[in-house]
């Protein structure tokens, strides 16, 4: 769980990223969720955008993403544009995970 001080932090972080996982009509599958963890595992904060083709509402993908992933924490969403953050796994890949540590 994730302090409101990390989440501040972690937000000023994404503000000028953009989108890197995109959620068509296909909604959530497979192959959209193994997308999500390689990325998460090299960049631990992203972005994932919800396409206007898709049937999926903004809520809707969080409660699926927090029951699919429960290590990810749904940190901001923004109209139809979720941020996410997960702690990689692998030591080398830790460079926000650290940051957000060090924030009490």
């Amino acid at each position: 769980m994730l302090t409101s001080k990390q989440k501040r932090f972690l937000k000023s972080r994404a503000n000028r990223m953009r989108p890197s996982v995109h959620v068509g009509k296909n909604g959530v599958n497979e192959a959209l969720l193994t997308d999500l963890r390689q990325n998460l595992e090299t960049h631990e904060l992203l972005k994932v955008n919800i396409l206007q083709n898709s049937d999926l509402t903004p809520q809707d993908l969080k409660t699926t993403f927090e029951e699919t992933m429960p290590s990810m924490t749904v940190v901001q969403v923004l109209g139809r544009v979720l941020t996410v953050f997960q702690p990689a796994t692998k030591e080398k890949n830790r460079q926000i995970s650290e940051e957000v540590k060090a924030i009490k």
